[in-house]
């Protein structure tokens, strides 16, 4: 009996030996490199010139790389081991990194990435996901994830990236850094593993702003000008109503820096969709559209739609007859992606290209030479590891709604991190015209000490201990909202409903009068989306009824809209307006 208990304590100390042994090693593991690398290198600048002449002007900082630039002697994985199996080592180093490698910076490894970075999560399944220093327990973002995570935990200065559909610009705010997509063509695409021909750029991370623009200047062999202050700032104020984070954290810390730096007139705030929905016609032609015109869906999400058809479509040109012929072992993000069937016509091609097109020249004509514009960079947290959010279709369609300005435009585009709001890194990004990346990341520079101070007191002015409950802060945001709207500042009426539902999402009230708001501004589809959400609230909400009926008029859903009538009539019979605009409506379809 004494030698059996003997054993079993034995067994039981090894166990516990065991699992303390696993977890040092975990911990190590996570501590040494986050899983952000796939090879280390050391690749090494040129000699410093003697004196007096100048030092190169990245001298002393290290970078990585996403494993899809060449480099000589090297093959690329391009996030799959496969790719690498039948690849030969590249015969030259891409422009790009022998660009920095000139100027002084030292590149120490290349990172892991999506596999054959189609995805936006960070996951793979062969090289391991890396850890998102900011939340360990979320997903980095993708594609261009390692090449985040090196930056976020403080193992180089920099680090380089594909943007194609948001391989940095969502990592940059899921790992709470700085990430740069520049304009379209303005650094080369010679020496990279192409994605999607029309959409790729090279883009880049860092922590400090400064490191960013000496980057920036490397890599866009930009000429020398005159830093220029921006002469508006642009608030993109329906991107930001239906985030996960309320104004105060996002859009009015912008908005307070501005006020504080430029003055409150250089500020403007519009409605995107709107202004992409009358300066793009062709969407329409890619959507279809009702009779009277309105697009069948928002106009962000369908340009969300075109960024990922012209993705898919040019990734199975380059590439397809290799799939076919190596039928590598996907993630089945990926495998759904480029295996579903996908048929491609000449004239969804033309008509995305036009898209493109029209999509330039508007946001140019927005913005002109020095202005700004102002989204979220991403709409949510850092999805959990695990779980299986990153795969669904509401918050693909959000993420890629915002994601697809910059891209389909071709303009360059900065996500800045905010600190963190409920545990999760927060983040803005400000949008240049194409050509105007110099512009922007002196913008950058102008703005960011004082954005950072604006954040900092957003948070800590929430965790003081003398704040009002979230149902009396979401009740004084409708009354700004209704006060909003009596002077008819429409726009900045939905801007204050929509921080009031951001506080308290289970009021009908405040769905219905941001519905009347957007109504005022010819925004259907939003009103009748909010009258729907008010009315599973409150059964009998009659103003959602009637105001849901008369966005459906316009849209021309005329039996639905007759319906809506007549509910109202019936919550209440003496409702005039309600009368008069089904007796209309019965007498032209009857």
């Amino acid at each position: 009996m004494r030698s059996e208990s003997a054993n079993l304590w034995v067994l039981l100390g090894l166990g516990i030996a065991g699992i303390l042994l696993i977890t040092r090693k975990m911990k190590k593991c996570v501590r040494e490199d986050f899983g952000a690398f796939i090879q280390k290198l050391n690749l090494l600048p040129p000699p410093q010139p003697p004196p007096p002449k100048a030092p190169h002007p990245l001298t002393a900082l290290s970078f990585a790389l996403s494993d899809l630039f060449h480099i000589e002697g090297h093959v690329s994985t391009f996030g799959h081991p496969d790719w690498a199996r039948t690849h030969q080592p590249a015969s030259s180093t891409s422009p790009p990194v022998s660009a920095l490698l000139e100027g002084g910076a030292t590149c120490v490894a290349t990172t892991v990435l999506d596999h054959f970075a189609l995805g936006i999560s960070g996951l793979n399944n062969h090289y391991g996901t890396p850890t998102n220093p900011a939340v360990p327990s979320r997903l980095p973002g993708g594609s261009s994830s390692g090449a985040a995570v090196a930056v976020a935990a403080n193992f180089v200065d920099f680090s380089l990236g594909i943007d194609t559909i948001g391989g940095v610009r969502l990592p940059a705010g899921y790992c709470g850094i700085l990430g740069f997509r520049p304009s379209y063509g303005a650094v080369s695409h010679m020496g990279i593993i192409p994605i999607s021909t029309s959409l790729d750029t090279v883009g880049w991370f860092a922590k400090d702003p400064n490191v960013l623009r000496r980057v920036g200047h490397i890599l866009l062999q930009a000429p020398f000008v005159i830093q220029r202050s921006p002469r508006q700032i642009i608030i993109a104020d329906d991107c930001f109503q239906h985030i996960n984070v309320p104004l105060d954290r996002s859009s009015q810390v912008v908005v307070k820096a501005t006020e504080k730096l430029l003055g409150r007139q250089v500020l403007k705030h519009i409605n995107l969709g709107d202004y992409i929905s009358s300066r793009v016609p062709s969407l329409k032609r890619c959507s279809g559209h009702k009779t009277n015109g309105e697009l069948k869906a928002s106009p962000l999400k369908l340009l969300a739609d075109i960024m990922q058809f012209l993705q898919r479509h040019e990734f199975r040109l380059e590439h397809d007859e290799w799939m076919n012929t190596v039928k590598p072992d996907l993630h089945p993000a990926v495998l759904a992606l480029l295996h579903e069937k996908f048929e491609v016509s000449d004239v969804e091609i033309e008509n995305s290209k036009a898209v493109r097109s029209e999509m330039r020249a508007a946001i140019n004509s927005l913005l002109k030479d020095e202005g700004i514009l102002v989204i979220p960079t991403v709409a949510d947290a850092p999805p959990k590891l695990g779980g299986k959010e990153i795969l669904s279709e509401d918050y693909q369609s959000r993420a890629f709604s915002l994601l697809s300005i910059a891209s389909i435009s071709g303009c360059c585009q900065v996500s800045i991190p905010l600190g963190f709001y409920d545990k999760y890194p927060v983040s803005v990004s400000l949008i240049a015209r194409h050509g105007g990346d110099r512009f922007l990341l002196d913008t950058l520079h102008t703005m960011y000490t004082t954005l950072q101070e604006q954040a900092d007191i957003a948070s800590k002015s929430k965790s003081s201990g003398n704040i009002v409950s979230k149902e009396e802060s979401a009740e004084i945001a409708k009354e700004k909202g209704n006060q909003a709207y009596k002077d008819k500042q429409w726009q900045k009426a939905i801007g204050f409903y929509t921080e009031a539902i951001k506080l308290c999402g289970d009021n009908a009230t405040y769905y219905s009068n941001r519905a009347q708001a957007y109504l005022e501004l010819g925004s259907y589809l939003q009103a009748e989306a909010d009258c729907t959400k008010a009315i599973n609230l409150d059964k009998k909400n009659v103003k959602a009824f009637f105001r849901r009926g008369t966005a459906r008029e316009m849209l021309g859903y005329f039996k639905e809209a007759i319906d809506d009538f007549k509910h109202a009539l019936v919550l209440e019979p003496t409702n005039k307006r309600a009368a008069s605009a089904a007796e209309r409506l019965r007498k032209l379809f009857q």
